[in-house]
């Protein structure tokens, strides 16, 4: 495939990722984009991609996972998937005490399961903050709220990146496996120093990737947010994916802690040398 067809598949994925989430996106199309990367098959989850796999990628394929929960548990072949052929050594779990409570992830033999509780009570969804525009403040609120809810958490995520010295793949996810994974995964990417079109790629594919239990999550998401129904103002804003919902919060991130980067060594407390090692383990085989 030549560099300009490429960039035009891209630009067309994205395109799709801009459909809104009312909108069923035809089955034929979801698995064409499910057998292609950055997806990969993990049976009994979804929205599940390497981040190595990404167009324009500086991390290393088959090192970093994201994806979706595991609402019915995991099946033999699941386990299988995520030990052996992809070969994590560490899942990390990043979704709030009540929801890890109600269903703790599965044990799986060779895989250290990690969950760090987070440092207080869950963030609320404020509706009324998704009301103007495409719900830019809304989203800021909300992912903010992520770097400061998970820290501990996305710490661990970083330190196991750091020890493990880019040969000790780990899986990430929530419980949609979009937003609180979507801030880590563009972290992660930021960190490698990936390009601003493919972070934003790689939000905006979680709106392809939660459809097969879009149902669901939306369900989770009317609770979550107290919404009297779908029509409720706002609602809609919050379970649409927007590219300037991301902009809005990479330029948040910048205005509260000078980029993800200080975030990482300020408010995680990991030094620099601590960043560099990150990065070169994410990049490439010591």
């Amino acid at each position: 495939m030549s560099s300009q067809t490429a960039a035009s598949a891209d630009q067309d994925l994205l395109t799709l990722c801009q459909t809104d989430a009312f909108t069923p996106i035809p089955e034929a199309t979801l698995h064409s984009i499910f057998s292609n990367p950055p997806f990969v098959p993990i049976p009994d989850t979804f929205n599940a991609r390497d981040l190595g796999l990404l167009p324009g990628s500086p991390i290393r394929p088959g090192l970093i996972y994201r994806s979706g929960g595991f609402f019915r548990g995991l099946s033999p072949e699941g386990a299988a998937t995520i030990a052996g052929k992809l070969g994590v050594k560490k899942m990390f779990d990043l979704r709030s005490v009540r929801e890890h409570e109600r269903q703790p992830d599965p044990n799986i033999d060779g895989v250290e399961g990690v969950w760090v509780k987070p440092g207080e009570e869950d963030a609320v969804v404020v509706l009324e903050d998704f009301l103007d525009g495409e719900g830019e403040k809304g989203y800021v609120a909300m992912y903010l709220d992520v770097l400061q809810v998970y820290r501990d958490g996305i710490r661990a995520v970083l330190e196991h990146v750091r020890d493990g010295r880019g040969e000790e793949g780990l899986l990430f996810h929530c419980t949609a496996g979009r937003d609180r994974t979507g801030v880590v995964a563009g972290l992660l990417l930021s960190l490698a120093g990936a390009g601003t079109e493919t972070i934003v790629l790689d939000f905006m594919l979680s709106r392809v990737g939660i459809e097969p239990v879009k149902e669901q999550l939306l369900t989770f998401a009317l609770h979550g947010s107290m919404a009297a129904s779908p029509d409720a103002p706002g609602f809609r804003n919050l379970i649409n994916l927007r590219i300037s919902s991301w902009e809005a919060f990479v330029k948040a991130v910048e205005t509260r802690y000078g980029g993800f980067r200080n975030y990482v060594t300020k408010t995680l407390g990991l030094s620099d040398e601590d960043v560099a090692q990150i990065r070169r383990n994410l990049v490439k085989q010591n």
